[in-house]
């Protein structure tokens, strides 16, 4: 129903810069949350930033002043622009989907993931 492709992570150093995409296609109007979570080796996967239809946004306390969430609708791109990085930011990023079938009710898509790795 939804299909999502995640890009753009990769080795940068302490203090660097990236910026993920996650093209999002298939069944994606209504009422609906995206967002980016990550999840290291051994760790939880947790939510890192949250966009929602109404376009207001939310982030960990981790990543606030230096990660920003965006989206195109023209293009179905949700973007998550990553600067200042730390060696804790490493980890795989997941873009999120989350449709909701009912007031109650919903079901949750993610891409394949995208690692980002933070290393001198």
């Amino acid at each position: 129903q939804v299909q999502l492709v995640e890009s753009g992570g990769g080795l940068v150093q302490p203090g660097g810069s990236l910026r993920l995409s996650c093209v999002a296609s298939g069944s994606i109007a209504g009422i609906n949350y995206m967002g980016w979570h990550r999840q290291a080796p051994g760790k939880q996967r947790e939510l890192v930033a949250l966009y929602r239809s109404s376009g207001s946004t939310s982030y960990a306390d981790s990543v606030k002043g230096r990660f920003t969430i965006s989206r195109d609708n023209a293009k179905n791109t949700l973007y998550l622009q990553m600067n200042s990085l730390k060696p804790e930011d490493t980890a795989l990023y997941y873009c999120n989907y989350r449709r909701y079938t009912t007031l109650v009710a919903y079901t949750d898509y993610w891409g394949q993931g995208t690692q980002v790795t933070v290393s001198s």
